[in-house]
């Protein structure tokens, strides 16, 4: 039996969902890339069988299928895996652009030295493996992948996260969203200068245009998300033209999205207590003050978040379970016959990632803290960040994505081994650490 109370709440609310249920913003991420990682490890796995039997061939040539445009002379086309690396990979840059700028100026990092711990290790997670690697290949054909190794993917470390329970903090699971959302923006920042071709400036210039333009549309109050959608493929156009890596304008405008909200609560609360309940009547609807009541209500309703805030809701599903297994289903694909393989390449690899990760993290965390530039938030210890930095090492598609990008035809099968046996080893190190750690805790 409901109370009255319960009962009055029952009917003046919304009917609930299940989506209800994930009410905080940065707890819905987090399940959602948990959900994720396993989609992912499906893909995957279809991916590598699929690569190993008899219609591997048929299955390589369907992504080598050209799909474009042509009016007149000009054509505009590419392979079906391209339009996904290129064309929906932006995407999920753009999604990882907005949820870094949501948690810098709303959430989890708004705290500049809470927010310095997380760059600082980010940054070493970049800078410490591409070394190892460098060293490794220096003078060698494998040298140009040195940005390989700089990523972390971000579904499969909060997947091995969640395997854990709540035998970690939640301290640590936001630190390595934080620490992988900063590694991702800086990975296609390196791929955006690293490794671009030749550059054409005039398309450029319309790019530079087109970002003033939404600009513009932002600063005259223009809410509408289909015309920014209209301007945002035309800067993708003129960046791709450009010869600079077109998923950067992923990022470019994911940063530059507004993280406030047009509508604060009292407006809000204020507009919805002047709704009153339609009068009972024959006449057809039009424009009376109850519909206008309610029509500014509604607007009000939906200004209430924030662009990132209503952008992250729509997208992050589509490209946690849509974009980023499709990407590592095309991309995967490994033919497991050891022949004509580099192992410098995949020595490389596996170094960078599984020590030069861990190194690179906890050397440039520990830089942070000494110089009082980052403070550790509470529940997080240096001994759980010793789980965390191996687990960073899980590389994979951000990986496979810079892979396909640095490697020659004849060292990618070499890239794609080193990846795929470092991701493992990382996150094998990492959860016995992390799971050890608290049973020690409990028997000590």
């Amino acid at each position: 039996m409901m109370t009255d109370q319960q009962q009055e709440l029952e009917t003046t609310g919304l009917p609930k969902a299940f989506i209800d249920r994930l009410t905080n913003p940065f707890g819905r991420f987090l399940r959602i890339e948990s959900a994720s990682g396993a989609i992912l490890l499906v893909f995957t796995v279809a991916a590598l069988v699929l690569s190993n039997s008899p219609w591997a061939d048929l299955f390589e040539h369907a992504w080598e299928t050209h799909v474009g445009l042509q009016l007149g002379t000009l054509e505009f086309g590419r392979s079906l895996r391209e339009w996904l690396n290129d064309g929906l990979m932006t995407l999920f840059f753009f999604l990882v652009a907005l949820e870094l700028k949501r948690e810098l100026v709303l959430g989890e990092l708004s705290e500049p030295r809470k927010a310095a711990l997380s760059i600082a290790a980010a940054l070493g997670g970049m800078i410490v493996p591409a070394t190892i690697y460098l060293a490794l290949q220096s003078g060698q054909a494998g040298q140009p992948g040195w940005g390989t190794v700089m990523a972390t993917d971000t579904a499969f470390v909060i997947g091995c996260l969640a395997l854990l329970g709540s035998r970690i903090p939640q301290s640590l699971r936001v630190f390595m969203l934080s620490l992988a959302i900063v590694d991702d923006i800086g990975a296609i920042l390196v791929v955006a200068v690293g490794y671009s071709s030749h550059i054409s400036w005039w398309p450029l210039v319309l790019a530079g245009l087109g970002l003033v333009m939404t600009r513009t549309l932002s600063a005259l109050g223009l809410r509408g998300f289909p015309l920014y959608l209209l301007v945002g493929v035309c800067i993708w156009l003129a960046v791709d033209a450009s010869g600079i890596h077109s998923t950067i304008t992923g990022v470019i405008l994911g940063l530059m999205t507004p993280a406030r909200r047009w509508v604060d609560d009292e407006r809000l609360y204020s507009i919805l207590g002047q709704v009153i309940s339609h009068p009972a009547r024959d006449e057809s609807s039009g424009e009376t003050k109850d519909r206008h009541t309610l029509q500014m209500a509604e607007v009000a309703a939906r200004e209430s978040l924030s662009p990132v805030e209503r952008l992250v809701i729509t997208l992050h599903p589509w490209v946690a379970f849509a974009i980023m297994p499709l990407f590592a289903f095309a991309n995967a694909g490994l033919p497991l016959s050891f022949t004509g393989i580099d192992y410098s390449v995949t020595l490389a690899i596996f170094f960078g990632f599984v020590l030069g990760k861990p190194i690179g993290i906890l050397f440039f965390t520990w830089l942070a803290v000494r110089a009082h530039i980052a403070v550790f938030p509470t529940g997080l210890n240096w001994q759980l960040l010793v789980g965390g930095s191996f687990l960073a090492g899980i590389g994979f598609t951000m990986a496979l994505f810079i892979a396909n990008i640095a490697f020659s035809e004849n060292l990618i099968d070499g890239a794609k081994l080193g990846i795929f046996v470092a991701s493992v080893v990382s996150a094998a190190v990492g959860l016995a650490v992390l799971t050890w750690l608290p049973a020690r805790g409990k028997t000590s």
